[in-house]
């Protein structure tokens, strides 16, 4: 492939045929640098994925790492905040790894993150949630918590289909909803000006309301059966695989019931049509229940799990939200919704040391494409000062490695995590939280990772 900017360096192609991955031993592996603290972050994080390979495989593989652009480097070097030759060498490769990228709120470019999942179809976002001992933490039973969370990565609201107040593009919506389905338009509550002035009369009925706009900024929310398919498809096979013991389908469908409500329904059709009696569904037990009694289900569902079939269950998201941290150890594969997820994600990291150390992977297991990131910001006041942790990195590396099956290379940097944890020789966040901790640059933390290897 021809790139207009970018040279990548000699190596091998990952490949992929019926959905496995063929990696060669010289494997060529995009990543971005990432805004901010990116920059730090990479280089410690490199020499600990080099050092992992090196150690484990004694010079028989190597990765070849090629460097592509976006976010406000790309901007700056070639006026692109996402340039094609990146998609491009993400699309050719198939495995990639970045940093954190900058994206302005509000108004400006839209999610650099979201672009990419998109343009790739990484519908899956995996995300890992484990603790490390010795991490500080602000629950009583961190250890508790070992969940991994699929993500839907491209529709939901993220999907983008949005429109700024006071745009035509905004009123042509409205007035669609409006002449289409005046019962619903009723629920945009300041969608006239005369909804607005009658407000107005009850809130301060001497304002003049002549010059105030209707205003309402308006957005999509697609759900698809295909969408969610895949998405549970993933979950189970990554359940079944690993020996987990449930999937739990987390929805607001009692109240959105024909997106996060179907989202439901597919997810469990999908487990049983595809995975039969491999699996046991809530759906099962609530058929059996109806038809025989709850002492049949009980019986049933005690059966199908003592004989090792996964069960299937549900869970509304507040509820979630507040069970992960009451009751953590009832959860354990997580399957769920794009904004569901970004919100369960983020706040399970924070019971076990903090977003610092969050990795995540986005992934398209049909072509094999994936890209691994860092979860958290650019955190750009401590840019080039050495100091922030390079674990979201680091880890979401250990991921990439698993991944690629290099599996004798992800268990290197789990061990040398733990032993720089346990050493007690931290970056900042840690120290300052960690009895008899001695805090240390974040080029140190990556050797201290190294020498616990």
């Amino acid at each position: 492939m021809a790139y207009t900017n970018i040279t990548p360096p000699s190596g091998g192609k990952i490949t992929v045929n019926a959905g496995k991955l063929n990696v060669p031993n010289n494997p060529v592996i995009p990543f971005i640098r990432g805004d901010g603290t990116g920059p730090d972050i990479w280089a410690a994080s490199v020499r600990v994925f080099d050092a992992a390979v090196q150690k484990a495989y004694g010079g028989e593989k190597k990765i070849e790492w090629f460097e592509v652009f976006a976010g406000e480097s790309a901007k700056n070097k070639f006026d692109n905040w996402l340039p094609d030759d990146t998609v491009a060498a993400f699309n050719e490769y198939l495995v990639g790894i970045k940093g954190p990228l900058t994206t302005p709120v509000g108004g400006g470019i839209r999610s650099l993150n979201v672009a990419l999942r998109q343009m790739l179809d990484l519908y899956v976002c995996l995300r890992p949630v484990q603790y490390f001992t010795g991490v500080p933490s602000p629950v009583k039973h961190p250890e508790k918590v070992e969940m991994v969370i699929f993500r839907e990565n491209t529709e939901d609201i993220y999907a983008g289909i949005e429109y700024a107040a006071g745009t035509p593009e905004a009123q042509q919506l409205l007035s669609f909803i409006e002449t289409t389905f005046p019962k619903d338009f009723k629920k945009i509550r300041f969608g006239t000006h005369q909804a607005i002035t009658d407000y107005m009369n009850l809130a301060a009925p001497d304002h003049d309301t002549s010059h105030i706009p209707v205003q309402v900024g308006i957005g999509i929310k697609p759900v698809s059966n295909v969408g969610t398919i895949r998405l549970m498809k993933s979950a189970v096979e990554y359940a079944l695989k690993h020996n987990r013991k449930s999937v739990t389908i987390v929805h607001k469908g009692n109240i959105m019931k024909f997106t996060e409500g179907a989202f439901r329904d597919w997810s469990y059709s999908a487990a049983e049509r595809i995975f039969g009696d491999k699996v046991y569904t809530w759906t099962q037990y609530e058929r059996t229940k109806k038809a025989q009694g709850e002492p049949a289900a009980n019986e049933e569902q005690k059966a199908a799990l003592k004989a090792g079939r996964l069960l299937i269950k549900d869970s509304i998201a507040d509820i979630a939200l507040q069970q992960v941290l009451t009751r953590p150890e009832d959860f354990d594969v997580i399957a769920t919704l794009n904004l569901n997820g970004d919100y369960l994600s983020d706040a399970l990291a924070a019971q076990v040391g903090g977003i610092g150390i969050a990795p995540g992977g986005n992934i398209n297991y049909i072509t094999g494409h994936a890209i691994f990131e860092a979860t958290h910001g650019t955190a750009p006041k401590y840019a080039n000062l050495d100091r922030v942790n390079p674990g979201s990195v680091v880890l979401s590396g250990e991921m990439m490695f698993r991944y690629l099956g290099w599996d004798a290379a992800a268990d290197l940097i789990i061990k040398g995590l733990n032993g720089a944890i346990g050493s007690k020789r931290v970056t900042y966040d840690f120290a300052r939280l960690m009895e008899g901790g001695t805090e240390i640059k974040c080029s140190e933390f990556g050797q201290n990772i190294i020498d616990h290897m």
